[in-house]
């Protein structure tokens, strides 16, 4: 049996103070979530807008306060990295590619400036980006385009485990297709494990091997693809998948 990379427990997110996004003292938006990803398998996250799998996935990774979390976090690799939904408002504008890319390798420091132009050369063209692109600013890329460098900003330095949350949900549906196989490509070249979030059950089923049903904060459903498309236990989980039906 594959080793986990990622184990979580009984993790719960409390928002414990008003923010300025209107969200209620003591709102709980994830609700003791149980679950663990191995080594080499893409495990979907599934469920409706505001069900909670942003704020579960930037509580994996750290990017919540502390005092709202609670539960235990597991990491059996280094340096887990983040795929996002937008990667307009997640790169920076005023940058190039070439700088957006080797920036966390010059922040990391181990590498002269020939060998981070090196990496970044390399990851571009694994994610299918030419050369003349690392003189192009974000502003300058199609949707797809963005989300290649999202995905290499995401791997340059080269982690085991990735969050990519919503990554083809912005982008229409012959990109997505190819963003998906990109993803699958690079499982293989690069060993990777992901945590795959989306609404979206079709896109769900072509790319992972498990996927999780999320309804408001609590993980009610868990299962191979098939198992849970096939044989769904949940009230709720049946009624995404009719949906799912009803739209074909």
């Amino acid at each position: 049996m594959s080793e986990p990379v990622l184990e979580v427990e009984h993790l719960t997110v409390r928002y414990s103070d008003t923010t300025v996004f209107g969200r209620r003292a003591g709102f709980e938006a994830v609700h003791d979530a149980n679950f663990y990803v191995n080594h080499g398998e893409i495990v979907g996250l599934v469920g409706e807008s505001g069900c909670g799998k942003s704020t579960l996935s930037k509580a994996i990774l750290g990017m919540l306060p502390e005092k709202d979390v609670s539960g235990v976090v597991r990491h059996h690799t280094k340096r887990p990295q983040m795929v996002f939904q937008d990667p307009l408002s997640s790169l920076n504008p005023a940058r190039t590619v070439g700088w957006i890319l080797s920036e966390p390798l010059r922040i990391f420091g181990k590498y002269d400036a020939a060998e981070r132009k090196r990496r970044v050369l390399d990851m571009m063209a694994r994610v299918g980006l030419e050369e003349d692109y690392v003189k192009r600013k974000p502003r300058e890329l199609s949707g797809g385009q963005r989300q290649r460098v999202s995905i290499a900003l995401a791997l340059i330095q080269r982690p085991q485990f990735i969050i990519a949350d919503e990554p083809v949900s912005a982008l229409d549906v012959t990109i997505q297709a190819q963003i998906l196989d990109l993803l699958w490509q690079l499982r293989r070249e690069l060993d990777l494990s992901y945590l795959f979030i989306s609404h979206d059950l079709n896109v769900v089923y072509s790319i992972c091997d498990r996927v999780m049903v999320m309804e408001k904060g609590r993980i009610i459903e868990t299962g191979t693809v098939d198992e849970v498309y096939d044989h769904p236990q949940h009230e709720y989980t049946r009624k995404l998948i009719q949906a799912v039906k009803d739209e074909i």
